[in-house]
């Protein structure tokens, strides 16, 4: 039995409600901002994923019957707060960047505006936000790396079922161009690859045997796999047996440098200049720098591991940043120690010099500062509207800002050693002005 998506959350959430309930600032306006306060992992500038998977799950975002018995039946809940809870929908403005766009430490990524009690879909967003972005992130350091190699997301078996559709597309926003796994294909037009594993080529009585197989069934422009016994072997009959019309080989163990050097050459001296070289085996950014840096003739790459489980969440929170106080909104702010925020509802902006991005100017909209002149551009689009989603919130488009947002970068921001933020990040918020450098 699957739980409603509104019990995606922490307990917390519905504790705080209640009190709010009691105290009368449940239907109090409030804004709340998304944000983060350092960078993972010494990266050096960050990608926004999930947004629209967010979107799309916040129009069905409630409580039902049965979920609302069961949080009274487990005294989770009052009855009181389980009436409110039986009509609550949201019906605010959402404010945030692109899907896809860059972000950086202290960038307002998302600005929810709308009760006291849309407090609720704190966890639900940052669950979402956090792992698509962390591996969109990730897959954007993988795109530079393979300098327009094809790249193919292939990590389903290493996470569970649900992430692995969300890894997926998250992957492909972030300039990737296809997938394994066949419900992102199918849920979200992600292009779907794949061949067959080593079991396939172990089934038959010869390597030939499945080879011929394998051609018979998807045609000689196939990949196959010529590692399971001996790479220059198999690179020889996958010729033999599919002719000069083989579109690949995969070589998946050993040393890919080598590897891929001897199968290259034995392909050349065949004529067979046109069939392609992809690799796998628990790749990442490191490792395909490090083979592209020693001439690795390498075509693809297939990526998994290493992208679904060894990417960086970037460690969103979700904070009040404003709560209504009479007939105004009163700007709210952490003051503890190592949690610093800045209070206020702001807007962002990308500032160029050159039409390079130098700095991410983040700005109360109470403050008086007016919009930036010059060479820049607003951050900060109305999203939801109403409860209403009025983006464009496609993966196509989402796949376009990734490849606009990265390109204005200067070329440092892809070095792969650990290193500061590329972008400086200005606050100026309702009472001070903070920076991240």
């Amino acid at each position: 039995m699957k739980a409603q998506e509104s019990l995606y959350t922490d307990r917390y959430e519905l504790s705080m409600l209640d009190g709010a309930l009691l105290s009368g600032v449940i239907n109090a306006k409030a804004s709340f901002e998304v944000f983060t306060r350092s960078l993972p992992n010494g990266y050096r500038y960050g990608v926004v994923g999930g947004t629209g998977r967010l979107l799309e799950a916040l129009s069905e975002f409630s409580f039902d019957e049965e979920t609302i018995s069961w949080l009274v039946n487990e005294k989770i809940v009052s009855h009181e707060l389980a009436t409110f809870l039986s009509s609550y929908r949201f019906k605010g403005n959402i404010y945030g960047y692109s899907e896809g766009e860059v972000f950086t430490t202290l960038s307002p990524i998302l600005r929810i505006e709308g009760r006291f009690c849309d407090l609720v879909l704190e966890t639900f967003a940052l669950s979402i936000l956090n792992y698509d972005s962390g591996v969109a992130t990730k897959a954007a350091r993988v795109v530079h790396a393979a300098q327009g190699r094809r790249l193919i997301e292939m990590g389903s078996r290493r996470t569970n079922e649900a992430a692995a559709v969300a890894a997926a597309r998250a992957a492909f926003v972030a300039g990737f161009d296809a997938t394994s796994n066949l419900a992102a294909g199918k849920l979200y037009g992600v292009p779907t690859a794949g061949t067959v594993a080593h079991a396939f080529i172990l089934a038959h009585r010869s390597e030939r045997e499945a080879f011929e197989a394998q051609v018979n069934a998807q045609g000689p422009g196939t990949t196959l796999l010529v590692d399971t016994f001996d790479t220059e072997a198999g690179t020889e009959l996958a010729l033999d047996v599919a002719g000069p019309g083989l579109g690949a080989i995969r070589i998946d163990s050993g040393d890919l440098t080598d590897s891929t050097r001897r199968s290259r050459k034995l392909l050349d001296q065949r004529g067979a200049t046109n069939v392609k070289i992809t690799v796998t085996g628990d790749l990442d950014e490191f490792a395909i720098a490090e083979l592209l840096a020693n001439d690795a003739p390498v075509d693809a790459f297939g990526i998994g591991t290493k992208l679904v489980t060894g990417y960086m969440p970037p460690g969103f929170v979700f904070k009040l940043v404003a709560i209504e106080d009479g007939v105004t909104m009163r700007a709210v702010a952490k003051r503890s120690i190592g949690k610093l925020s800045s209070g206020g509802a702001k807007n962002a902006y990308r500032l160029f010099v050159d039409d390079v991005a130098v700095t991410e100017l983040v700005v109360a909209r109470d403050s008086g500062v007016p919009e930036p002149l010059g060479e820049s551009r607003s951050l900060s689009h109305l999203l939801v509207e109403n409860g209403v989603t009025v983006v464009d919130s496609t993966l196509e488009h989402a796949r376009a800002n990734a490849k606009a947002a990265t390109a204005e970068l200067p070329r440092s921001a892809f070095a792969l050693s650990s290193g500061e933020p590329i972008l400086v990040t200005e606050v100026i918020s309702s009472s001070s002005t903070l920076s991240n450098q």
